[in-house]
């Protein structure tokens, strides 16, 4: 059937980029203003157990040199911090602080109002659909900024 929902790729690109928006506002907003939306997304692997540079660098697509840069950056900032990995003598996990699980905490509850928003808009029963439905298409955990 040609023609169907041609523009639905560029709604959901047009949607991501309003989630991110969001969160980065809010997070700003709440006080977090040295973040970049890039960091969101490493916390989100980070989170709740930590994560290796490699693993960081993996669920954020880009080399384990930028996800190490990027992880020196919000070690410096206070976000984040090194530890010795449990089985890997060489590696080390990076977790959480207490600022980074702040800073987290108000991205969750921007997260929130914007689904709250959706389902003002859309209906609940609406929104739940929606969600289900993109649930059949789109892999989980990929949660990764489309550029830097």
């Amino acid at each position: 059937m040609p023609g169907y929902a041609q523009d639905l790729p560029l709604l959901l690109l047009a949607a991501a980029a309003q989630v991110t928006d969001a969160v980065h506002n809010a997070t700003v907003a709440a006080g977090f203003t040295d973040i970049r939306p890039s960091h969101g997304f490493a916390f989100v692997r980070m989170a709740p157990d930590g994560a290796t540079v490699g693993e960081i660098a993996e669920h954020l697509g880009v080399t384990k040199q930028a996800a190490s840069q990027l992880v020196e950056e919000l070690v410096k900032k206070g976000y984040a911090q090194r530890n010795p990995h449990p089985s890997d003598a060489r590696a080390k996990i990076v977790t959480l602080t207490e600022r980074g699980w702040a800073c987290t905490r108000a991205a969750d509850a921007a997260l929130a109002r914007f689904t709250d928003h959706w389902a003002a808009t859309l209906g609940a029963e609406t929104t739940v659909h929606l969600r289900n439905a993109l649930t059949q298409v789109v892999v989980p955990g990929r949660v990764r900024p489309s550029a830097w």
